[in-house]
């Protein structure tokens, strides 16, 4: 129960930081991700063992995801109205963030196992993992690639967003949830309801996409 406390300490110890700092490059996810992983390569403790320590944070994570359809049932009228501009959204940028995934590690000649795994990138980690089946990927590299892409996302796109001008709490959630999927849509329910809307949305139309592009290659 070690390592379970321990996870637990550090991801309160991020929303301390955050809510200190009040900075966007201050993510939970992300500190407490550093954290423990600098103590496992200290410790040298295995990976196995670890996963299998803190297995009931990972039970809490299908209840977490169904909870996400609360917000959306009771935005239902927005959703209604702003449904086609949420999917062609969605879509689009999903489609340009699998080609990117898809395109640019062969052009810098990336090791087979890395182009295949970071074809699933822009989805989940737990559905990277079931992909991985259809890519041959390794499935620890491309769970290991779709957190990062969403801790990257989740800590960079909020203030670049802000940079360039995009404001609009859909546009901003949408961004987040196609890009940085779970731990995006986690940054975005900070901004407010609606943006964690948005957000869910363009996760799952993302993971939609995604497996629908994996199911088509292969």
């Amino acid at each position: 129960m070690l390592w379970l406390a321990l996870t637990l300490l550090t991801f309160v110890l991020g929303l301390w930081a955050q809510r200190r700092t009040h900075h966007p490059l201050v993510n939970p996810t992300l500190i407490a991700t550093l954290l423990v992983a600098a103590a496992l390569l200290l410790t040298r403790i295995p990976y196995a063992e670890y996963k299998a320590q803190v297995q009931p944070i990972s039970l809490l994570l299908s209840p977490a995801v169904v909870a996400l359809a609360v917000p959306l049932y009771r935005q239902r009228a927005l959703l209604a109205r702003r449904g086609l501009p949420l999917i062609v959204g969605s879509l689009s940028g999903t489609l340009v963030a699998v080609a990117i995934d898809l395109f640019l590690p062969r052009w810098l000649h990336l090791a087979p196992e890395a182009q295949q795994a970071l074809l699933t990138a822009p989805a989940t980690s737990a559905v990277a993992v079931v992909l991985a089946n259809y890519t041959h990927a390794p499935p620890e590299l491309a769970a290991t690639l779709a957190v990062l892409s969403g801790l990257i996302g989740a800590v960079v796109l909020p203030p670049f967003l802000t940079f360039i001008g995009v404001r609009r709490p859909l546009a901003r959630g949408l961004a987040l949830g196609s890009v940085a999927h779970g731990i995006g849509t986690a940054r975005a329910r900070e901004e407010g309801e609606q943006t964690g809307v948005a957000s869910s949305v363009g996760m799952g139309l993302a993971v939609l996409l995604v497996t629908l592009i994996v199911a088509l290659i292969g």
